[in-house]
Order: C-alpha cells, then sequence, then structure tokens
C-alpha cells in the first residue's frame, strides 16, 4: 500500500542543541535505512519550512503507523496521511 506522508517538524524552541542534535541524528539513520529496505519509497523537503512530503510502501495502515511512531522525532511531529491508488492514466 502506497501512502504520502507529510511531516512537519516543530521542535521546542527551549530544547538543549545537544538533545536536538541528537534526535536528528537518530531520524537520519532510520529514515536511510527504511529507504535501503525499501518502505519509505521517496523523501523531499518542502523549501522554507522544518517539513518533508515522503511517499512510502507499506503492508497496511497499522504498519505505516508503527514505522511513523517508531520515528524520533515523531513526538514534535505534525502528520497528514493520504492513501494513494494508482491513477487508471498513469503510464
Amino acid at each position: 500500500m502506497l501512502f504520502m506522508v507529510q511531516m512537519q517538524v516543530n521542535l521546542p524552541v527551549d530544547m538543549p542543541a545537544e538533545r536536538a542534535d541528537k534526535l536528528k541524528a537518530d531520524e537520519k539513520a532510520l529514515a536511510q535505512q527504511l529507504q535501503r529496505d525499501g518502505k519509505w519509497k521517496s523523501l523531499w523537503r518542502v523549501v522554507g519550512r522544518y517539513a518533508n512530503v515522503s511517499i512510502f510502501d507499506v503492508e497496511s495502515n497499522d504498519e505505516l503507523h508503527t514505522l511513523l511512531s517508531s520515528l524520533p522525532l515523531f513526538p514534535y511531529m505534525d502528520i497528514n496521511v493520504t492513501a494513494l491508488a494508482r491513477h487508471p492514466s498513469a503510464i
């Protein structure tokens, strides 16, 4: 199942820099592993915001929820999920 996931990160302004840096490094490592595993198909930065648009290819809604909630930055994200279906005009 394909999903478009929009993620907006909202780190607290008073979060210590060391904590933020650790979360970001852990997030990057997991995101890259999920891409290598074929689960996180595409990752795009939203210009001018601490946000991204991603495409995930997972077996179920539950798998996507488990994956997203495992992200180190998850507690600081606003997430919108859209299920995708192949368009009949797509080549």
